[in-house]
């Protein structure tokens, strides 16, 4: 994914909303990270919101513009909807002899100034991006995308496709299995492909520190997934007790492959921190519109977040390498909630077929 230049963009929107030339325009760039493609709406709608305050106050002098956390659950953007339907195919030995994904769900990049770079022959590749290059050797294979109206201000979340092809993929994968009777660990590594041999390590690493042994046992579930996002290779378990009907992690397992591991602390913070940011999401964020195309959310009273409470204990394993290092901000976050939906499904026999979890019926 290319990052989108936002301080060109804010230059030419203030020049245009303060009605002056672009050279007299200077924008100041601080480090910072943390906000996952919300700094970047090519519409720069906050900058030309300051501007507006500026221009309305005179121009000269110094302004700060604060978004309450209503302001900006309620006038943000979000991550666009995403539907798939799943089919496959399975011979008489169980094998995987065919295999259809269709998905859903808006471009992000059409309507922006990168659609020109970005949307190559009116097909966008980041809004299906984890379904089509699959590391596993299916037979016939097909996956088809329709580019849905954007109704809701959408843009980039965290693992961007990722972060919904990641959770259809991982887990009719692990409902395949079980229609066969294969060990849904053993049965990733039987499928991958001879080259792929980076996924393999992966798995194989959190296969070994999950102490795998089975997706149920000891009144528990075990769940895995992979996925591989910005350059990265993330494979994790999750073990998940019922609570009331209600899925609870307790740890999380977590293999990564990001190439040379220039600084394995940060590496673990990521991961550590994408586990409980896709958690969180996975189990209870939601946004529902009102009549008319409100956000009935305001703050955290009704879109509540992981607690610390809430929060497994995580391992993570770094895969040595020699590769070029690779991206690792945002490649965890993409396994957690499939693993999450096959164990449960192992654990209790339900099928999670929208999220969050939350919305789920109790088991």
């Amino acid at each position: 994914m290319v990052r989108q230049p936002d301080p060109g963009f804010d230059r030419i929107k203030a020049a245009e909303v303060m009605g002056i030339p672009l050279d007299d325009v200077h924008i100041n760039v601080l480090f910072a990270g943390g906000s996952f493609g919300r700094r970047s709406p090519g519409s720069s709608h906050i900058t030309a919101e300051a501007c507006e305050i500026a221009k309305a106050a005179g121009q000269d002098g110094v302004y700060k513009l604060l978004w309450t956390r209503e302001d900006d659950i309620k006038g943000g953007y979000y991550r666009p909807m995403a539907v798939h339907k799943m089919r496959a195919g399975l011979d008489a030995d169980g094998k995987i002899v065919g295999w259809d994904n269709s998905v859903a769900t808006p471009s992000l990049f059409t309507g922006t100034p990168l659609e020109g770079g970005m949307v190559k022959d009116g097909i966008d590749g980041g809004a299906f991006e984890g379904s089509a290059e699959l590391p596993y050797a299916f037979g016939a294979r097909r996956v088809s995308w329709k580019s849905m109206p954007k109704t809701v201000p959408v843009m980039w979340w965290r693992a961007v496709g990722h972060s919904h092809t990641g959770y259809a993929v991982e887990c009719f994968l692990d409902e395949l299995f079980a229609e066969s009777g294969t060990d849904p660990m053993q049965g990733r590594i039987d499928l991958l492909k001879p080259e792929e041999t980076r996924v393999r390590g992966v798995l194989e690493k959190v296969k070994e520190i999950s102490n795998w042994s089975g997706a149920v046992r000891d009144g528990k579930g075990y769940g895995v997934a992979y996925a591989r996002s910005f350059g990265t290779y993330v494979a994790e378990v999750a073990e998940v007790e019922n609570r009331d009907g209600h899925p609870f992690v307790t740890r999380v397992w977590c293999a990564v492959d990001c190439g040379v591991p220039v600084s394995p602390d940060v590496i673990n913070a990521q991961m550590e921190g994408s586990i409980g940011f896709g958690l969180s999401a996975a189990l209870y964020s939601q946004i529902t519109l009102k009549e008319g195309g409100e956000v009935e959310q305001a703050n955290f009273y009704n879109y509540p977040l992981l607690r610390i409470s809430e929060m497994p204990a995580v391992e993570v394993a770094i895969i040595p390498s020699t590769a070029d290092p690779t991206g690792v901000g945002e490649p965890g976050v993409s396994p957690i909630a499939p693993a999450v939906g096959n164990a449960w499904r192992a654990l209790t026999g339900q099928k999670r077929y929208q999220l969050p979890f939350s919305l789920g019926e109790k088991a």
